[in-house]
Parts: structure tokens; sequence; C-alpha cells
């Protein structure tokens, strides 16, 4: 695995230093810019390449009623992950709402593939180790574009490993069942994406769109749905620059 990541970091250092287009102006939330660009390309090509077709192909030929069990599986093997962020963030309320969600979804669900805490009015809650920080006040940092991973920051990257420990995946001990389940949550995730693609055809800079997007998104998760403008501003950035620098 390391040698196959480090392929890959050297494949996106290839197309990492890129010239910024005309007219786009650096922001505080994006000092790395240049190797991002870099990165997106690399990660958007492949995309093309590989994981769209896949992605399409499975929409093609898949029931809807078994993508649909697919992506109810994977939620509920998340859910533990949204239970210990829940406590770490003290919203004890929510975490008897998600363990109640596994519990009754790992069982009546057949393993999570059925749903039927949502139908017995059990909420799906979004938490994890990321949100947990910004929740204590740790600010996002610098986007980051990640090779293969897509878009993050600096807070939320290295919080992906600690999540990595509160999923049931994590201590499977066959290899190849452990391993073996990111090749069908990967598809599924994209195939979710492939509705939203239309937005990106009518956008000046995809790059731009897309890590604005996700930078709102993580502000909107990390307060709750309690966005304020100041939320969205970086406090690392230079006091004295003017309001539209940012």
């Amino acid at each position: 695995m390391g040698r196959v990541a480090t392929v890959f970091l050297a494949l996106s250092s290839l197309c990492a230093c890129v010239s910024l287009p005309a007219g786009v102006p650096r922001t505080a939330q994006d000092p790395w810019e240049s190797w991002n660009r870099g990165v997106y390309r690399f990660n958007d090509g492949l995309d093309r390449a590989v994981a769209k077709p896949v992605a399409k192909t499975y929409v093609r030929i898949v029931p809807s009623f078994v993508r649909q069990g697919v992506t109810n599986f994977f939620r509920n093997l998340d859910t533990p992950t949204v239970m210990v962020n829940d406590l770490l963030q003290l919203k004890f309320v929510a975490a008897a709402n998600d363990l109640g969600r596994f519990v009754f979804n790992s069982t009546v669900g057949l393993g999570g593939v059925l749903d039927p805490a949502t139908s017995a009015g059990l909420a799906i809650n979004d938490e994890d180790f990321g949100q947990t920080l910004g929740h204590y006040g740790v600010h996002a940092g610098p986007f980051l574009e990640i090779p293969l991973l897509g878009p993050s920051d600096l807070r939320d990257a290295p919080a992906r490993v600690v999540d990595g420990y509160t999923n049931p995946r994590q201590y499977i001990k066959n290899s190849w069942v452990k391993y073996g389940l990111w090749l069908p949550e990967l598809v599924d995730k994209r195939a979710h994406l492939l509705a939203g693609e239309a937005v990106l055809k009518d956008v000046y800079d995809p790059y731009a769109f897309i890590r604005d997007a996700y930078l709102q998104h993580r502000a909107y998760l990390v307060a709750d749905g309690k966005i304020t403008e100041e939320t969205l501003i970086d406090p690392a950035s230079d006091a004295t620059d003017e309001p539209n620098s940012h």
C-alpha cells in the first residue's frame, strides 16, 4: 500500500505546479492553490477515466432498490463513528438516537441493508472527528486537495484517520473482506454525485466552485446549521486585508 501511495503521489506531483487562471485572485483559505489545482487536475482525469464510467455502469445495470440497500449498509457502518463524535461533542440525545439506529438497523434491518430506523422516526445524523475538532474551536485551516480522496482541509484530512478507527470494518480480521468493502462504497458514493454534475457544466472555474462548496458545507456542518458570515472568514488571514480580499 505504501508503494501504491508513493506512485500516486509522484504522479500527482507531475501536474501539481500549475499556473492560476488569468483573473483568478488568491484566497486566504487556499494558500497552496497552485499545488491543489494540479492535484485536482490529476483527480479529475482519473475520475473521468475510471470512477465516473464505473459509477454510470453501476447505476445503469443495478436496480435502484439494490443500490439503496448498498447505501443503507455503508451508512449503518458509519453510524458508530457518528455516535462517538456525538458523545465527544456532548450531544447525548443524538448519541442515544444513533445507538438506536445502529442496533435497530443491524438487527431488524438485516445488517443495515434495510433502514427501519428511519421509518421508526430515528433521525440520520452526520458527525465526524473533523466536525468535533471544529466544535471545540479548531479552525479548518488551508484548503487541501488530496490525491485520490479529493477536497479536504488541514483539520479534516488527519481527522479521517481517527474516524477510521471508530468504524467497525477496521476490526474485521479477514483482510479480503476488510479492504474489499472499500470498492463498493466508493462506487456507491460516486454514483450519488452523478446527479449534481450538471451544475458544473456552466461553471467557469470548477475547481474554485468545488473548493468553496466544500468549505461552506463543512462550516455549515460544524456550526450545526447556525452559519454566519464570520464563520466563513479565515481568522488566520491578515486583519488589515480589505473585506473583498477574502
